[in-house]
């Protein structure tokens, strides 16, 4: 019995010794032919990458710069080809030219990166040559040579070189070469080199080459290489090179190459190469090189060559001047312009056309198809002793 029993034992030993031969053969063969979900980094044959492999099938721990993991896979620097769907830690960044795909986690300890990142990056430092979609958190900063799409906080700065989309976060900036969309926060400043679109805070500026839409609150000041459209605040200015469109709120100056439109308050002045529009208000001046129209209240001055609605203002003119104006120092329309509506002020002074009423101390019109009433009033249209008259003057 006891001889038996040992030679049954002696069989299943050997039996155990052909079966682990037989795998050794066959994994290499079956790696080959595992497909994965990029076919740019198809399982290679780990047999040959230096690595340690507590795997089976690539299912497992490796250690070193193993090509394919499904597992946890932990290396120094990674370099060449490499897909790892799960863990992937690294203490430095991966060699210039390497390929590499992590989808799952990217831990860095202190820094990691690949081509590619997908999923959950935590590290001192996180970079990806091409895009980063996911959740990503470096204690310095995250960067992506394309687009990074998700959740990013990078203590120093978060960037990429074409999009940046979701909510970013950096301790001093958020940057992207072409479009940033989503909600932005920079401690310094948050810019793009095309389009802003959405909530952009920053301590000091924020900016895009072409558009910038949504809620826009800068320390000093909020621009945009084209329009500007939505709520923009700003310690010091707003400016576009084309349009402003929204709430605007500047500490100093709000100004547009073509047109301001909307609510508009600065602590300064208000202009715009073409049209002002809306509710303006300023400390000291609004301006336009073509019209202003709305309700318009400054400190100081009113002026463009077509104004229209309601201003108030010590100092306002125009060549075309149509609604109420209240200006307690001087009213003045351009020779050959004209007057249409309602002005008071100490001095109304219209060298065109006068229709309408104005009140003041001295009404001056060269010509009066209206009433003036004041201390002295003159009617260049009028005849006579009827030019120049106390109190009332008029001419039909």
């Amino acid at each position: 019995m006891r001889f038996s029993l040992v030679s049954r034992y002696h069989r299943a030993i050997c039996a155990a010794f052909l079966a682990l031969a037989l795998a050794a053969r066959v994994a290499p063969v079956a790696a080959q032919m595992q497909t994965t979900t990029d076919t740019s980094h198809a399982s290679a044959d780990t047999s040959h990458d230096g690595a340690l492999h507590l795997t089976v099938h690539d299912v497992g721990i490796a250690i070193g710069n193993a090509r394919h993991v499904d597992g946890i896979r932990l290396n120094y620097r990674d370099s060449g080809h490499y897909l790892v769907h799960g863990l992937n830690a690294t203490i430095w960044s991966p060699h210039e030219h390497s390929d590499g795909l992590v989808q799952g986690v990217a831990l860095g300890v202190p820094v990691t990166g690949a081509r590619r990142i997908e999923g959950l990056g935590l590290g001192l430092g996180l970079g990806a040559d091409d895009d980063m979609t996911g959740v990503a958190l470096g204690a310095l900063g995250v960067g992506a040579g394309k687009s990074v799409r998700g959740i990013i906080i990078g203590g120093l700065g978060a960037g990429s070189g074409d999009d940046v989309k979701g909510l970013a976060l950096g301790g001093l900036g958020v940057g992207a070469g072409q479009d940033v969309k989503g909600i932005i926060a920079g401690g310094l400043g948050v810019g793009a080199g095309h389009d802003l679109i959405g909530v952009s805070l920053a301590g000091l500026g924020t900016g895009a080459g072409n558009r910038v839409r949504g809620l826009s609150v800068a320390g000093l000041g909020v621009g945009a290489g084209e329009s500007l459209v939505g709520v923009s605040v700003a310690g010091l200015g707003v400016g576009a090179g084309q349009s402003v469109h929204g709430l605007t709120l500047a500490g100093i100056g709000v100004g547009a190459g073509n047109n301001v439109v909307g609510i508009t308050f600065a602590g300064l002045g208000v202009g715009a190469g073409d049209r002002v529009r809306g509710l303006t208000v300023a400390g000291v001046a609004v301006g336009a090189g073509g019209s202003i129209d709305g309700i318009t209240i400054a400190g100081l001055a009113v002026g463009a060559p077509r104004v229209r609605g309601f201003v108030v203002s010590p100092v306002a003119g125009g060549e075309r001047v149509k609604g109420v104006l209240l200006a307690p120092a001087w009213v003045r329309i351009a020779r050959e312009g004209s007057l249409t509506g309602f002005a008071a002020s100490a001095f109304n002074q219209v060298k065109g056309a006068q229709h309408g009423l104005t009140l003041g101390v001295f009404n001056f019109a060269h010509e009066l198809h209206g009433v003036q009433i004041g201390v002295l009033n003159y009617a260049g249209n009028n005849t006579g002793i009827a030019r120049l008259l106390p109190l009332v003057n008029a001419h039909h």
